[in-house]
């Protein structure tokens, strides 16, 4: 029996983003947390005993402003070296060869596989065949997968492969391939990265595994994050256990806002999700994005002064949590009561929803509404409000909920 480690998309010393413009935000944890998830992975290795680590790229995040990066994960390849445990990597799209200026030696222990063609390294006392390629350059388009060599027969083989395979949003195209060409080549486990969402593609003839990265860097990497434990037993069969590695855990709190009738209210509410959310989160630092839903009488007072409620909200969290928590965003995703919205009828309030419908629908009439607006916006708003206000999927959500505004005040108005 051998067991191993995969791993991929470390990031080493990646900014974390989206907290450090707020007061009181944990600067100094974030920074480090690629740092920590690094540790834990080679503790992890140590503590299981296991015959190897696999890096499957983007160890680094880009050039490094200076040799610490380097320095760091060569004083803890020499932990794993010191207790007798392998790394084999290849090299992804933001550590590709030709933007790495400032690679250190490694310690004996560390085998990088070549860029220049797929590379085979025998691990003859466990009988493992390593096949892989390391990217030459940022972007490969072309498909690695087939140019990897045959099976080794007599042996459990493995391919390393920094891929998106068939496409994958919130990711570059690269090294694109398919499963099948990945089963010809026979292997017994395909070890993948670049996709930092784990993933089992395929759990039998071959394993085709994705991770995930190690530690979330945004809101766009929510959940837990960390590498896979694979055991492979005599007759060569593969499991596989996730095991998480993350000091600071991203998630999404959904409050729904139906039917609060003020800002208190809403305010409860979100105090009342967040015993959750820090089960959620394993006892790790938090970094919570908060969307309030829902029609609610509430949405006006909160909407008036949005910097406000924010930040009330993050007092809440920061309270609450005891400092182990932080809200990165507040978005308003709730409406006005709908009582007051039913038909248009006739006169200011039919015109002004036939106005707010066409802008919605007319795409090139929104971008160019942004274009002569952006700027003045960003000015007279503050905080979260001014995020992605160059999107036209922002704009209609701004518009939906303005011109509701608009209409059920137009709608009190003639009632008085």
């Amino acid at each position: 029996m051998i067991k191993f480690l995969h791993a991929a998309d470390i990031h080493l010393d990646s900014p974390l983003k989206g907290l450090v413009q707020y007061e009181g935000a944990p600067v100094d944890e974030c920074r480090g947390a690629t740092r920590r998830a690094l540790e834990n992975l080679v503790a992890l290795a140590m503590a299981e005993k296991v015959a190897f680590v696999l890096i499957v790229g983007d160890l680094y995040d880009g050039d490094w402003p200076d040799y610490n990066t380097g320095l760091f994960f060569g004083r803890q390849m020499a932990r794993l070296r010191d207790s007798k445990i392998q790394v084999i990597m290849v090299r992804g799209n933001h550590d590709a060869a030709s933007t790495m200026t400032k690679d250190l030696r490694l310690p004996d222990n560390v085998r990088v596989l070549d860029t220049t063609k797929p590379q085979t390294l025998k691990l003859d006392e466990f009988g493992v065949a390593i096949h892989g390629q390391s990217f030459p350059t940022r972007a490969v388009k072309e498909n690695l997968a087939v140019t990897y060599p045959e099976h080794t027969p007599g042996l459990f083989n493995i391919g390393l492969l920094h891929t998106s395979v068939t496409g994958h949003e919130g990711h570059d195209d690269y090294a694109p391939c398919t499963l099948d060409h990945m089963r010809s080549r026979e292997y017994a486990y395909w070890a993948l990265g670049h996709i930092h969402e784990h993933g089992i593609l395929r759990k039998l003839d071959p394993l085709i595994a994705f991770p995930g990265n190690i530690q979330g860097r945004s809101v766009r990497e929510l959940g837990p994050k960390g590498c896979l434990l694979v055991t492979v037993d005599d007759a060569g069969n593969v499991t596989t256990e996730t095991r998480w590695l993350d000091v600071m855990r991203w998630q999404t709190c959904r409050v729904d806002a139906t039917g609060a009738r003020d800002v208190d209210e809403l305010l409860q509410r979100f105090r009342d999700r967040l015993p959750e959310e820090f089960d959620n989160a394993d006892d790790r630092l938090l970094a919570l994005r908060v969307e309030f839903q829902g029609r609610c009488r509430a949405h006006a007072p909160a909407s008036a002064d949005w910097t406000r409620f924010s930040n009330d909200v993050r007092q809440i969290a920061t309270e609450t949590a005891g400092g182990r928590a932080w809200v990165e965003k507040v978005v308003a995703k709730t409406r006005p009561p709908a009582e007051n919205l039913n038909g248009a009828g006739e006169g200011p309030r039919a015109e002004l929803a036939a106005l707010l419908e066409e802008l919605r629908s007319d795409e090139n009439r929104l971008k160019d509404l942004g274009d002569k607006s952006l700027d003045d916006l960003k000015a007279k708003v503050s905080g979260d409000l001014r995020d992605d206000l160059d999107k036209p999927e922002r704009l209609r959500e701004l518009l939906d909920q303005v011109g509701e505004m608009l209409l059920d005040r137009l709608h009190c108005h003639a009632g008085t």
